[in-house]
C-alpha cells in the first residue's frame, strides 16, 4: 500500500468513526460494546490492523457477548492520549505501547522494549513465566488499569536519515524522532529527542522539523513514505530489540465482566502476540526490498562501531541508575528484568545465535 492510498483509507475510516465517537458503551440483553481507542492510524500494517483482528476476535470469541469497536489515532483521542481516555472512562481499553506513558511512570518502559533488552521471545518469556505481568500489574494498579501484551514488532530498524553516518560526532543535534528509554539513549549521544505519533512523522522529516526518526520497520516505514525524504535506513536496531504492544484495559470494568470473558480478552491477547510477530516477520523483508530496490534507498546493517559501543555504554549506565532508583516500583521492575535478561540471554546467545551463525556461513540457499 503506498501511503496516499494508506492515508485516504485511514481518512474515510476516521470520518466514519467520528459519528459514533462520543457514543457510550452499550449494554443490552446482557451484551456490552468496549470502545477501544488507538495510537495507530486505521489499517496500518501490523499494529493497526492487529488492533482491529485482536477486537475481531474478542467480538467473535464471545459470539457478541463483548463487542469491542475499534477508534483509530485521531478519531476520538489523539493517538498518545489514548490510555488516558481509558483512565478518565472515555474509553474502556487502549491500543498502543507501554513505554509512550513513562511521564507517569519509567517503569512501563520495561514493558516494551528496553536497550539492549530482550527480544521478542524473551519478553514473552519474562512476561508470562518470569515475573514480568505481576510486575507490570503493580504499575499500572497505580492508575486503575491492566495490561496485556497484544504484539511484538521484532527487533526494529534504526531509522532514517538524510545523510550517512560515520561516527558519532554525527549525531550532535541531530533532531531524532525515537521514544522510550531508546530515546533516552540517544539523547545521551548527543542527538536532540522528541517524541510523536506515527502518522506526524513523514510531515516533520518533510518540513525539516525532524532531521531523522525511527518508527517500527520496513512494514510499517514503506506505507508512511519515509524514503521520499530519507535515503540512508539502518535496518537494525540496537534500542528496541523486541518493541510489545499493549492491549490496556479499565481494570474495575474488566473485573466485572464473566470470568470466561475475561479469559478470552488474556486468550486472544496472547494469540495476538504470536500473530502480530508472525506478521512483521513475514512482510518486513518484502517491504524492505521494496524499498531498496524501487525507491533508491540506501539500506545500512548497522550502524558505526563507535556509535554503537558508545549506545551500550549509554544503556549500561542508564540501567544501572534505574536499579538504583528512589521509586521502589522503578527499582524492582528493573532488576526483576535483568534478572530474566541474565538468565535468558544464556539460551539465546548459547544456542539460537550458534545456529544462526552456522546457517549463515554454511548454508547457501541460492541455489534452492
Amino acid at each position: 500500500m503506498d501511503r496516499r492510498s494508506f492515508l485516504r483509507a485511514s481518512t474515510v475510516g476516521g470520518a466514519a468513526a467520528a459519528a459514533t465517537s462520543l457514543a457510550a458503551p452499550a449494554v443490552a440483553q446482557g451484551r456490552t460494546t468496549w470502545r477501544m481507542v488507538t495510537t495507530w492510524p486505521r489499517n496500518f500494517p501490523g499494529l493497526g490492523v492487529g488492533a482491529q483482528r485482536l477486537a475481531d476476535r474478542i467480538t467473535a470469541a464471545t459470539d457478541g457477548q463483548l463487542t469491542v469497536e475499534v477508534f483509530s489515532a485521531g478519531e476520538m483521542v489523539p493517538a498518545l492520549q489514548s490510555l488516558d481516555a481509558v483512565i478518565d472512562g472515555t474509553a474502556e481499553m487502549s491500543h498502543g505501547a507501554a513505554y509512550y506513558w513513562q511521564n507517569k511512570s519509567v517503569a512501563l518502559s520495561f514493558f516494551t522494549g528496553v536497550p539492549f533488552g530482550l527480544t521478542a521471545a524473551e519478553h514473552s518469556a519474562w512476561m508470562r513465566f518470569l515475573g514480568g505481568q505481576e510486575m507490570w500489574d503493580e504499575v499500572y494498579d497505580q492508575f486503575g488499569v491492566m495490561g496485556f501484551l497484544s504484539g511484538n514488532t521484532g527487533t526494529q530498524t534504526g531509522g532514517w536519515f538524510r545523510e550517512e553516518l560515520t561516527s558519532l560526532d554525527d549525531l550532535q543535534g541531530l533532531r531524532f524522532r525515537t521514544p522510550g528509554l531508546g530515546g533516552q539513549v540517544w539523547q545521551r549521544l548527543g542527538a536532540s529527542v522528541t517524541n510523536m505519533a506515527g502518522g506526524e512523522i513523514f510531515q516533520a522529516l518533510q518540513s525539516g522539523t525532524l532531521d531523522a526518526a525511527e518508527f517500527v520497520g520496513p512494514y510499517n516505514d514503506l506505507a508512511l513514505g519515509f524514503y521520499q525524504v530519507c535515503k540512508h535506513y539502518y535496518t537494525s536496531s540496537f534500542v528496541e530489540p523486541g518493541l510489545a504492544t499493549e492491549l490496556a484495559v479499565d481494570k474495575a470494568k474488566f473485573l466485572e465482566l464473566p470470568e470466561s470473558t475475561q479469559a478470552i480478552v488474556r486468550a486472544a491477547c496472547q494469540a495476538e502476540y504470536e500473530n502480530v510477530y508472525s506478521d512483521f516477520v513475514a512482510n518486513d523483508p518484502r517491504a524492505l526490498a521494496t524499498i531498496v530496490n524501487d525507491h533508491g534507498v540506501t539500506a545500512h546493517p548497522s550502524f558505526p562501531d563507535d556509535i554503537v559501543e558508545a549506545g551500550a555504554n549509554a544503556s549500561k549506565e542508564m540501567i544501572q541508575e534505574l536499579l538504583a532508583s528512589d521509586d521502589d516500583l522503578t527499582a524492582r521492575t528493573a532488576r526483576s528484568f535483568v534478572d530474566a535478561l541474565k538468565l535468558m540471554r544464556t539460551r539465546t546467545e548459547g544456542t539460537d545465535q550458534v545456529f544462526t551463525t552456522a546457517r549463515q556461513r554454511f548454508f547457501d540457499t541460492s541455489d534452492l
